[in-house]
This record gives C-alpha cells, structure tokens and sequence, in this order.
C-alpha cells in the first residue's frame, strides 16, 4: 500500500499550497483512498506517473485491462471534468469509465503508446495534431449545464484588484488593464458558445490506440472557439521565450486552418496569459513570472 510520506515532496508542497489543511487531510486518507479503489473496480495501481494537482497511476484490471486511477481533493474542477468527460463519450479524449464525484475520484481509459505532444519536434505538425483534437472535441453548450463560462473565469482579474487594493502588485499594469478590457469586449462579442476543454495544451494530448492522439484533463468550460488555443499557445513556456517566433507562426496556422480571426486569438491569448499568471499566484505565491513574460508577447503583437 501506498505510504503517504513516500509522496513526492513537490507533489505535497502543491497540494498544500493550493488546498490548504483540506489538502493535508487528502493526503493522509489518499492511501486508504487508492486501496478502497483497488477493492471497488477489482484493479491493482502501479507507480504513478509524474505528479502534478491529482494523484494519477496506472492501473490494472483483474482481466489484464490497462486502466488509469486519478484521484483528487474534491472540488468543483473535478466535478466539471467529470461532466465534460461523459458528455465527450470518448470523441476526441480518453473514455471515463466510471466516477465518484463526491471523493474526487475517476477510472479512466489507458492512453497507449501515451506519447505526449511535446514530444513531437516539428512545431507545425504538433500545431496541426492539436487543431485536429479541438475540432474532434468542440460541439454545443448543452442548455442547462453547470460549467463555468469564460466570464466567469475572467473574475479572477476581480480578485487580482482585491489582493492589491485596487493595483496590480507585482504584475505590469498595463497587461491586466489590457487583460480587463479584452475580457470586457471579447466577451460581449462571442461567437456562439460550445463546450471547451479549457486546458488543451502539449502536455494533454497523447498518442493513443483507438485513435492517433486523444486528449485528457478537460477542465470543461463554455465559451467560443477561438478561446481554447490560448493554453496551447503558451507551451511549452520556455521554448516560446527562446524563440519567439514560434508564437506568431501558431497563431497564423491556427488561424488558417480552424477559421478563426487572428485578432481575437491574439486578444484571448493575452487576457488568458495574464488570468493564468494571476493564479499562479493565488494558489502558490510563485511561477507567474514566465506566463507574464508571454502575456508582453501577446501585447506586442496587437
């Protein structure tokens, strides 16, 4: 059985900064978690992959079956990823085979070879592969639904605001006024709104049998299209801020080939860059730097 001080230190320290004593409770109970899962779906958890905000392994069934066990400290992000998965059926991302809301918990279909998109080198063909899941991915906002909205995300800005009395603290006051106000008109003049993954970057698509490449990690949120290239745009971080270039090249081709107005993928990626900056912050005092640095890209390109 899992032993909780055995936990990567990294993957403590962000469960402890974003979730605070509630997530210093998830962690001692996490290996009483992982066994009751074990028992419940007759499978046997493996090593975990490399750790980030969930507790992600592999897994196998009492067949052979190749699953994968993702366990979380239960929030309303899980819960939207738990809708959006069951809504996408598998087209285009990884099948949910089973949940329990309520302890944060998801069975999910094993993406094999697993090879993640940044591993590919040529940007172009890696730009194009990403364009093709969005497309497999997009369709129509159900009518009543409990997703965040774009505007509702945009609210963190207001948060922002709050910390710093009304400034910007340590973040360029010109990128969150710009930020402010790009969220204002671009929200105002929406194409019609579908179902966004909401994180759909290199690290989120993966190399798959029953499909080329399939994505995972939705966050599900509802907003336009033209939305979602925001967080592809921004990886990975540190090859845009060694070559630029990189960053104007997948606008002009995600703009080409998924019919999208530069204008506005630019404008998204910029309010994104700095929201995105923004929580980093709010859940770990660090590493918005980077984002923001990307956010002066965007600004440079209007």
């Amino acid at each position: 059985m899992l032993n909780s001080n055995a936990l990567p230190d990294e993957f403590v320290r962000t469960i402890h900064e974003v979730h605070g004593d509630r997530g210093v409770i998830w962690l001692n109970q996490l290996p009483t978690l992982i066994g009751q899962c074990e028992a419940r779906w007759s499978i046997r958890a493996l090593s975990p992959f490399d750790l980030s905000y969930n507790y992600v392994v592999p897994a196998v069934r009492a067949d052979g079956t190749e699953v994968v066990l993702k366990l979380g400290v239960p929030t309303a992000e899980l819960l939207t990823e738990i809708e959006a998965l069951r809504l996408y059926a598998g087209r285009g991302i990884a099948h949910l085979l089973d949940a329990d809301a309520g302890q944060g918990i998801l069975l999910l279909e094993r993406m094999k070879p697993g090879t993640m998109l940044v591993d590919v080198e040529d940007d172009a063909q890696a730009t194009t592969i990403a364009a093709n899941v969005m497309r497999q991915l997009w369709q129509p906002a159900p009518t009543n639904h409990a997703f965040p909205t774009i505007a509702k995300w945009a609210n963190g800005l207001e948060r922002l605001r709050q910390e710093f009395d009304g400034g910007s603290g340590p973040f360029p006051i010109y990128l969150v006024e710009q930020a402010e106000t790009l969220f204002a008109e671009l929200i105002a003049s929406m194409a019609e709104p579908v179902l966004l993954h909401g994180d759909l970057h290199h690290y989120n698509i993966l190399t798959a049998e029953r499909e080329p490449w399939l994505a995972i990690d939705p966050k599900g949120i509802v907003g336009e299209p033209a939305y979602e290239v925001g967080a592809l745009l921004r990886n990975p971080t540190h090859e845009i801020a060694i070559n630029p270039q990189i960053l104007t090249r997948r606008i002009d081709q995600l703009a080409a080939e998924l019919s999208l107005d530069r204008a506005r993928i630019i404008g998204w990626g910029l309010a994104q860059a700095v929201l995105s900056g923004w929580w980093s912050y709010e859940d770990h005092g660090h590493g918005w730097e980077p984002t923001m640095a990307l956010a002066a890209l965007f600004a440079a390109l209007r």
